[in-house]
């Protein structure tokens, strides 16, 4: 059966603006391709605050966002109310430890780290926001705990790190499709889902 990966990090600005047109995306797959989602960890660990020009090329980020996706929302507050970090992972391992909780909780806890971080203003860069959320969205908070600083929920992001390394995928968001032991990309459009659905179908059909 063809796959669709959907690669992408909680963190990643670009990933927040694409989300209503990939939630149209996945709701308008025929039900004759299977999906999921991959991490690919835009930034490792640091305790180290982030320097102050990245600070400010990410803002101007946000503001062309929000210029090319209409619907694209963020609070500026959060690089006042915080220390900022470019650290991701840990936002990946929450990701990761609530789907080996219960798979139907991926999404949920996505969708809570990135209003987390883009509506709210908080960091999910530290983990006491991250438990937090986990705690919200119904987890328990002792097993989410423990998972997210467990060494097998490491193993696995750098597992599918490596598995999107191997891909050839470089940024984020980014589509790709499995047919036939042949890898496709299916370019990203982020105010369309029609360009994307019949990419998908003209590639099935060669």
């Amino acid at each position: 059966m063809p796959h669709l990966y959907y690669i992408h990090d909680p963190m990643c600005s670009w990933c927040w603006g694409f989300r209503p047109v990939l939630q149209a995306l996945m709701a308008g797959l025929p039900n004759t391709i299977s999906s999921s989602y991959l991490l690919g960890g835009l930034a490792a660990d640091t305790s180290q605050p982030m320097p102050d020009e990245m600070q400010t090329r990410l803002q101007v980020t946000w503001r062309e966002i929000e210029k090319r996706i209409p619907t694209a929302r963020f609070n500026f507050d959060f690089w006042t109310r915080n220390t900022p970090r470019r650290a991701t992972y840990p936002a990946c391992r929450a990701v990761i430890a609530a789907r080996t909780m219960d798979p139907e909780t991926e999404q949920p806890m996505t969708l809570a780290i990135q209003q987390a971080y883009y509506l709210q203003a908080r960091n999910p860069s530290d983990d006491t926001t991250l438990i937090a959320l986990a705690t919200k969205i119904g987890l328990d908070k002792q097993q989410f705990t423990q998972l997210l600083k467990h060494h097998s929920t490491q193993q696995i992001l750098e597992s599918e790190i490596g598995q999107v390394q191997r891909m050839g995928v470089r940024s984020f968001p980014t589509l790709v499709l499995q047919h036939e032991k042949s890898h496709w990309p299916v370019a990203i459009d982020y105010l369309n889902v029609k360009p994307m659905l019949t990419l998908i179908q003209d590639i099935l059909v060669d």
